[in-house]
Protein backbone atom coordinates (compact mmCIF):
# COMPACT_ATOMS: atom_id res chain seq x y z
CA UNK A 1 0.00 0.00 0.00
CA UNK A 2 1.42 3.34 -1.04
CA UNK A 3 0.63 6.52 0.84
CA UNK A 4 -0.29 9.36 -1.49
CA UNK A 5 -0.03 13.11 -1.29
CA UNK A 6 -3.63 13.40 -0.11
CA UNK A 7 -2.85 11.59 3.16
CA UNK A 8 -0.03 13.98 4.00
CA UNK A 9 -2.14 17.01 3.10
CA UNK A 10 -5.00 15.70 5.24
CA UNK A 11 -2.68 15.12 8.19
CA UNK A 12 -1.20 18.59 7.81
CA UNK A 13 -4.68 20.14 7.58
CA UNK A 14 -5.79 18.39 10.78
CA UNK A 15 -2.62 19.45 12.63
CA UNK A 16 -2.96 23.03 11.40
CA UNK A 17 -6.63 23.16 12.43
CA UNK A 18 -5.80 21.82 15.91
CA UNK A 19 -3.01 24.37 16.25
CA UNK A 20 -5.27 27.19 15.12
CA UNK A 21 -7.96 26.14 17.57
CA UNK A 22 -5.40 25.99 20.37
CA UNK A 23 -3.93 29.39 19.50
CA UNK A 24 -7.36 31.02 19.49
CA UNK A 25 -8.96 29.29 22.47
CA UNK A 26 -6.19 28.83 25.06
CA UNK A 27 -5.62 31.33 27.83
CA UNK A 28 -2.09 30.29 28.76
CA UNK A 29 0.77 31.86 26.83
CA UNK A 30 2.75 28.61 26.87
CA UNK A 31 -0.17 26.72 25.32
CA UNK A 32 -0.47 29.37 22.61
CA UNK A 33 3.24 28.95 21.82
CA UNK A 34 2.78 25.17 21.64
CA UNK A 35 -0.16 25.65 19.28
CA UNK A 36 1.94 27.88 17.04
CA UNK A 37 4.60 25.15 16.92
CA UNK A 38 1.93 22.63 15.93
CA UNK A 39 0.94 24.90 13.06
CA UNK A 40 4.60 25.16 12.01
CA UNK A 41 4.87 21.36 11.99
CA UNK A 42 1.86 21.20 9.68
CA UNK A 43 3.55 23.63 7.30
CA UNK A 44 6.73 21.53 7.40
CA UNK A 45 4.76 18.38 6.54
CA UNK A 46 3.27 20.20 3.54
CA UNK A 47 6.68 21.40 2.37
CA UNK A 48 8.24 17.94 2.52
CA UNK A 49 5.20 16.22 0.99
CA UNK A 50 5.02 18.57 -1.98
CA UNK A 51 8.74 18.30 -2.49
CA UNK A 52 8.61 14.51 -2.36
CA UNK A 53 5.69 14.07 -4.73
CA UNK A 54 6.19 16.95 -7.19
CA UNK A 55 9.96 17.40 -7.50
CA UNK A 56 11.75 14.55 -5.69
CA UNK A 57 15.12 15.28 -7.29
CA UNK A 58 15.30 18.93 -6.16
CA UNK A 59 14.92 18.56 -2.35
CA UNK A 60 13.78 22.17 -2.05
CA UNK A 61 11.05 21.28 0.44
CA UNK A 62 13.59 19.76 2.80
CA UNK A 63 15.74 22.90 2.69
CA UNK A 64 12.75 25.14 3.37
CA UNK A 65 11.73 22.82 6.21
CA UNK A 66 15.13 23.15 7.85
CA UNK A 67 14.88 26.93 7.48
CA UNK A 68 11.42 27.02 9.08
CA UNK A 69 12.64 24.78 11.91
CA UNK A 70 15.43 27.27 12.66
CA UNK A 71 12.97 30.16 12.58
CA UNK A 72 10.56 28.23 14.83
CA UNK A 73 13.32 27.48 17.33
CA UNK A 74 14.24 31.16 17.48
CA UNK A 75 10.58 32.10 17.84
CA UNK A 76 10.06 29.69 20.72
CA UNK A 77 13.21 30.88 22.44
CA UNK A 78 12.11 34.50 22.19
CA UNK A 79 8.52 33.66 23.15
CA UNK A 80 9.56 31.73 26.26
CA UNK A 81 11.92 34.54 27.27
CA UNK A 82 9.01 37.00 27.02
CA UNK A 83 6.74 34.69 29.00
CA UNK A 84 9.37 34.34 31.74
CA UNK A 85 9.88 38.11 31.90
CA UNK A 86 6.14 38.72 32.17
CA UNK A 87 5.76 35.96 34.77
CA UNK A 88 8.46 37.54 36.93
CA UNK A 89 6.55 40.83 36.96
CA UNK A 90 2.95 39.68 37.31
CA UNK A 91 3.22 36.06 38.61
CA UNK A 92 0.79 34.93 35.91
CA UNK A 93 1.08 33.70 32.33
CA UNK A 94 -2.59 34.13 31.49
CA UNK A 95 -3.07 36.10 28.29
CA UNK A 96 -6.07 38.03 29.63
CA UNK A 97 -3.92 39.74 32.26
CA UNK A 98 -1.18 40.81 29.86
CA UNK A 99 -2.52 44.25 29.06
CA UNK A 100 0.68 45.92 30.35
CA UNK A 101 2.23 45.49 26.92
CA UNK A 102 -0.18 48.01 25.42
CA UNK A 103 1.41 51.35 24.64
Amino acid sequence: MQVGLEVFLGLAAVLFALGLYGAISKKSAVMVLMSLELMAVAVNINLVAFSRFLTPEAMTGQFFTIFTMVVSAAEIGLGLALVLAIYRQSRSIELAGMNRLKG
